[in-house]
């Protein structure tokens, strides 16, 4: 087989995969490279040329000049009286380098078989890196393919026309089944290069693949009117996230919710039933932390913005809804506000609320029933509100309608205290304010 031929059929074999014409050269030059390396040990002192176009392959040895009787290695060296026969070489001289060139139908039948697994090594090494490259321009992007492949307890691998992608365990929604021929529909996260190729991986659990289902669902969200501002998601179980509308004429969640709901609905389902609490953004920490904490509203917060932490406080009956199966609505009310949230019962915190309010100092309480609550050492609404019930029953002067209205009255002063020391945060804060300004003038 000339040059000629065998450029084109290796022109063929690499068009019928998808490669360039342009690259055949390169791949040529490596598979000559390959044979002469393992017929002669070294290619360092030979040169492959490669004119796709032509149909032409030269290729080039560079020889150094010796006596006749002195040549040691055939390899990088010639005698002198073989180089004066030499096209293009006139009166050699001994040291002198000069160039032979190498039919290259020298190397024969073996050298055809031998390029050809060359070549095909060469090809897939292409394919690999277009697949590479194609899929690492392509990441953040939601894809379908089918499933032909699950392993147990690992991974499952999808199909998509001849590219196999991978979804990891952890990348998978734990409450989903996935079954071989399903369609199935996910975000490409990560494309990672292997000695085996490159491996594509797929997710359906990740917050990214929530986020790319709104904008694909959601048409003011794709074209930025309304932002997402913020995403935490339990896969399969349950998903907040905060949203900003920019345009004041937008609802930033209605527009989320879609008419009758049909927005949020296709994202559900396409989620298996995740449910997904929308919370319109807010700049007041204590109104965004409100919403995240839904589907129930505490009574009161507590925030400390230094430390980004909060004391949610609900009713003693909502408790239970507030933290969620397994703490998820406060695990994830935190991860989406960003902050360290703890929710505490009403009873349990004005228990601590208690402790510097003295029960003589409450008005509604009689002497008599402050002596009697003294004797048994009840000084301080947090004594009473810590005390067992049976406890303050059997003390002498106290019944059922005296411990409720006892019991209320304590209420009503911590309530006062708690608002009246929420008052002078909000003036201290003030003055700093004042001061810094004041300060900064002063400066």
């Amino acid at each position: 087989m000339d040059s000629k031929n065998l450029i084109e059929a290796f022109a063929q074999l690499a068009k019928e995969k998808g490669i360039n014409r342009s690259e055949v050269g390169e791949i040529i030059v490596k598979v000559f490279d390959t044979i002469i390396k393992k017929q002669y040990g070294d290619v360092d002192n030979f040169d492959v040329i490669v004119n796709a176009d032509k149909g032409e392959i030269e290729i080039y040895q560079e020889l150094t000049v010796v006596k006749d009787k002195e040549l040691d290695d055939e390899i990088v060296e010639i005698p002198i009286s073989d180089a004066r026969l030499l096209p293009d070489v006139e009166d050699p001289e001994i040291g002198e380098v000069v160039v032979k060139i190498i039919d290259p139908a020298i190397f024969g039948r073996r050298m055809i078989s031998a390029a050809k697994q060359v070549l095909g090594q060469q090809i897939r090494e292409v394919e690999r890196n277009q697949v590479f490259e194609e899929y690492q321009n392509r990441v953040g992007e939601i894809v379908i393919g089918n499933i032909h492949q699950i392993r147990r307890n690992d991974a499952v691998f999808v199909n998509i026309d001849k590219t196999e992608l991978k979804m990891l365990r952890e990348e998978q929604i734990p409450t989903e089944h996935y079954y071989r021929g399903d369609t199935i529909k996910a975000i490409i996260k990560e494309v990672r290069k292997t000695s085996r190729g490159p491996e594509i991986i797929i997710s359906r659990a990740d917050d990214s693949f929530l986020r790319r289902l709104f904008e694909l669902e959601v048409p003011e969200i794709f074209d930025g009117i309304v932002e997402i501002r913020s995403i935490a998601r339990e896969p399969g179980r349950r998903s907040k996230i905060i949203v900003e509308s920019n345009d004041k004429r937008i609802d930033a969640v209605g527009a989320c919710v879609g008419i009758k709901g049909s927005r949020i609905k296709a994202i559900v389902k396409e989620l298996n039933g995740e449910n997904i609490d929308i919370i319109n953004f807010s700049t007041e920490s204590e109104l965004l932390i409100s919403r995240a904490l839904s589907p129930v509203k505490p009574l009161y917060l507590e925030i400390d913005e230094e430390r980004r932490t909060v004391t949610a406080v609900f009713d003693d009956n909502e408790i239970a809804t507030a933290i969620g199966s397994g703490g998820i609505n406060i695990k994830l009310s935190g991860q989406v506000t960003g902050y360290e949230i703890d929710a505490i019962r009403q009873s349990e915190y004005n228990r601590i609320e208690g402790d510097d309010i003295f029960i003589e100092d409450i008005k509604g309480i009689t002497s008599a029933q402050i002596h009697a609550l003294s004797d048994a050492d009840i000084e301080t609404a947090a004594d009473f509100l810590n005390a067992e019930t049976g406890y303050l029953l059997g003390i002498k002067g106290i019944g059922e309608k005296t411990f409720e209205k006892i019991e209320q009255l304590i209420d009503k002063a911590v309530e006062k205290k708690r608002s009246s020391d929420k008052e002078l945060d909000i003036d201290h804060n003030t003055d700093d304010e004042a001061f810094s300004k004041t300060d900064k003038v002063n400066e």
